[in-house]
């Protein structure tokens, strides 16, 4: 089983109709049988149409092993619980956000935003900080498909006191490697209370190649996946939540190259490694969550200076996982019978009232967000790679914001919260519209139809004249 990433060019949208279905039904028709798509995203859009990134899995001799709906498959929300007001915000991982795309250097920006909600609901790239997780109180973690599909319709999620989580690792040649990790699950279990049943080391591990697509984008290939798929399947029932730390093969020049370019190269890990959790969960229907392993203890000797605060959590790290065992720890119950959805306990697309993201950035859930009505609130000042402008995709009055910062989103955030329209609160206050009804009003139009109706009949006229000249 391979796991690689497709460029696709997909041609403009004209006309009416949703552009979701537009671009799954051009993305069906250009990856064929090819396997089965796992990550989408359009990394730019304008009159040319739109060039796309897909993450697709294949070598699976048995779709039907699949846990979860299509990745494009839309259940529109029929109602909004108000009730309460809980929010989605999403860094996507590998496009070089400024803010939080680097090691949980967003995470800041989330605390911020959590205390403006009732619920923050997110994904490992905000918070994860190598051997630091600053999920808020009030924050839920999901990984980043399961995210998706929460906005798509297509999955609930239901809060839970603790999972019992299952550590997957290589069986590293240097054994003082593989110690590192098995002392790490020791360590969650000790001071976190965390319930780690096994860890089980892969004598045969699964290959991690880091890429990048052309539009700088992280990406990767994943090699192997049947080995890691037999072991989740061995045993299934033992866990709740899977934590993942592999070897990805970044060369020690790279490694050096990322913490001595002051942010300006994008984290070569992420990009694989959210291709691999999206693919664990889209097959077996568990939160997910990886790490990436010590190449070598020689690595821990490399000399790498004051690096850019946004990178430090990794430079101060040993093996970056205790992040993903503190996540996996509470991280909700994915629920994908729609029976269940009504019940009080479980969180659904209904009871989303807001989706943060960085400005441009269009995937799933910013085009699921656009279908089901969920106000978006755009961050300028979080630049990336991603080349969209998000006033072109159509969305309704009042459902797009596109801010300057954080602190700017978290004051929209009040507003939706308190019901206060954004306008009324800043200057100079529109004037407010005025349309005049009445009898001028129904007299013009009246004068409208005759004309109208004149004109049509002059056609049929001359259709009648003009067949019997002929």
């Amino acid at each position: 089983m391979i796991l690689k990433e497709q460029e696709i060019d997909i041609p403009p949208h004209k006309g009416g109709g949703r552009v979701l279905g537009y671009l799954e039904e051009a993305v069906v028709k250009r990856a064929g049988n090819k396997g089965i798509p796992i990550r989408f995203a359009v990394t730019e859009s304008g009159p040319k149409g739109y060039h796309c990134e897909l993450g697709v899995l294949s070598g699976l001799e048995d779709e039907s092993l699949v846990q979860q709906r299509p990745i494009f498959e839309l259940v529109r929300r029929e109602v909004e619980n108000s009730r309460e007001f809980n929010a989605v915000m999403i860094v996507p991982t590998g496009i070089g956000a400024e803010i939080g795309g680097h090691a949980g250097d967003a995470a800041p920006a989330a605390r911020l935003l959590a205390g403006a909600c009732d619920t923050l609901i997110t994904h490992p790239n905000v918070v994860n900080a190598s051997d630091i997780n600053e999920l808020p109180e009030n924050g839920l973690y999901i990984e980043g498909s399961v995210l998706s599909n929460l906005l798509m319709g297509t999955v609930g999620l239901e809060r839970v006191r603790a999972n019992r989580v299952m550590l997957v690792t290589d069986r590293h040649k240097d054994e003082r490697i593989t110690d590192i990790y098995v002392n790490a699950a020791s360590a969650a279990r000790a001071s976190l209370g965390t319930d780690c049943p096994l860890v089980v080391e892969m004598e045969e591990p699964i290959r991690m190649l880091p890429e990048y697509s052309s539009s700088g984008r992280a990406v990767g290939r994943v090699e192997g996946l049947e080995r890691l798929c037999e072991v989740l399947r061995r045993h299934k029932g033992e866990y709740d939540a899977v934590a993942l730390a592999t070897l990805v093969e970044v060369p020690d020049e790279m490694l050096v190259g990322y913490f001595q370019s002051h942010g300006e190269i994008i984290n070569p890990w992420g990009g694989v490694e959210a291709m691999l959790t999206h693919a664990v969960t889209l097959l077996f229907g568990v939160p997910a969550a990886h790490s990436p392993m010590l190449e070598s203890m020689e690595v821990l000797n490399i000399r790498l200076g004051l690096v850019d605060a946004r990178m430090s959590a990794e430079a101060v790290s040993m093996c970056f996982l205790h992040c993903v065992l503190k996540g996996r720890h509470c991280s909700p119950r994915i629920i994908t019978d729609r029976m269940v959805f009504a019940h009080p306990g479980v969180l659904t697309a209904a009871d989303v009232s807001c989706l943060v993201i960085p400005d441009g950035c269009v995937g799933l859930p910013t085009l699921a967000a656009l279908e089901q009505g969920i106000p978006v609130i755009a961050v300028r000042e979080n630049r990336n790679h991603m080349r969209n402008n998000l006033e072109e995709l159509g969305f309704a009055d009042g459902k797009l914001f596109i801010v300057d910062n954080y602190l700017e989103a978290a004051g929209v955030m009040a507003a939706l919260q308190t019901g206060v329209a954004v306008s009324s609160v800043r200057r100079p206050l529109a004037a407010t519209k005025v349309s005049v009804e009445g009898a001028k009003r129904k007299l013009a139009a009246k004068i409208g139809g005759l004309a109208a109706n004149k004109k049509k009949a002059s056609s049929k006229d001359k259709g009648k004249y003009s067949g019997v000249g002929a």
